[in-house]
Order: C-alpha cells, then sequence, then structure tokens
C-alpha cells in the first residue's frame, strides 16, 4: 500500500482535516446567525434591515448566537483530527477576532454593549463547546 493511499483510507491530511473541522465549524456559526437574523427581520421580530433594533431583540440575538458559537466549536473539536478544545479554541479566536472588527465598524450605530458582548462572548463559547465534545466524547 502506498501512503496515498493510506492518507484517503485515514480521511486525508491532518493539515486538510483540521482546516476542514475550523471550515466546518465557522460556517455553521455564520450560517445559523445569518439565517435566523434573517428570519427574525422576516416575521416582523426584528425591524426592517438598517433600522434600529430594541435591547430585546439584541438579547435574542445574542441569546442565540451563544448557542450558533458553542454548536460551531463543538463541530470544530468533533471533527478535528486531534486536540479537538485546540481547534475549538482557534474558531473561538477567530470569532473574537471578527467580531471586534466588527464592533469598531459598527460603532457608530449605537447599542456598544451588544457589540462588546459578542466579542467578549467568543473564546467562552468556544470553551464550552470544546468541552461538551471533550467530556461526552461524542
Amino acid at each position: 500500500m502506498s501512503v496515498e493511499t493510506v492518507e484517503i483510507r485515514r480521511g486525508g491530511s491532518p493539515t486538510l482535516r483540521s482546516t476542514g473541522a475550523l471550515v466546518l465549524g465557522f460556517v455553521t456559526v455564520v450560517a445559523l446567525s445569518v439565517g435566523t437574523d434573517q428570519l427574525c427581520h422576516s416575521l416582523g421580530i426584528y425591524p426592517p434591515w438598517g433600522e434600529p433594533m430594541e435591547t430585546a431583540q439584541y438579547v435574542l440575538a445574542l441569546a442565540y448566537r451563544v448557542v450558533y458559537a458553542v454548536l460551531g466549536s463543538y463541530i470544530a473539536a468533533r471533527l478535528a483530527p486531534t486536540r479537538p478544545m485546540l481547534h475549538a479554541m482557534i474558531l473561538g479566536a477567530i470569532g473574537f477576532v471578527l467580531s471586534v472588527a466588527g464592533a469598531a465598524a459598527t460603532w457608530h450605530m449605537g447599542d456598544h454593549w451588544y457589540a462588546i458582548a459578542v466579542a467578549l462572548t467568543s473564546l467562552p463559547c468556544a470553551w464550552a463547546g470544546g468541552a461538551l465534545f471533550t467530556r461526552t466524547g461524542k
């Protein structure tokens, strides 16, 4: 058997599998967040895009983003070829950096607490998702 055959049977190179785990975790968080945002706008739970939201609406958005961030980190950990908690935390660090960038870009729009909360929950959510996988192993 050649080395290439063994690599294919194991599911590809560890680097490719690590990258795939992170990408799938990230896509999960983004797709669910954007999809839920759109659904809330369509159902009238949120005002039309571009109009300001109320505090309760931001609390709702933060709540489901926390759940989705934990889920995405769980997926990254679950699919990681090794060191699942590291993969979950890398995803959390990516989320933190992107959240800080998003907060800076939307700072002029008000409700600073929401942007700060999204950034500050990134790493704890990543840890929770990684811990959920490492404790259950499933």
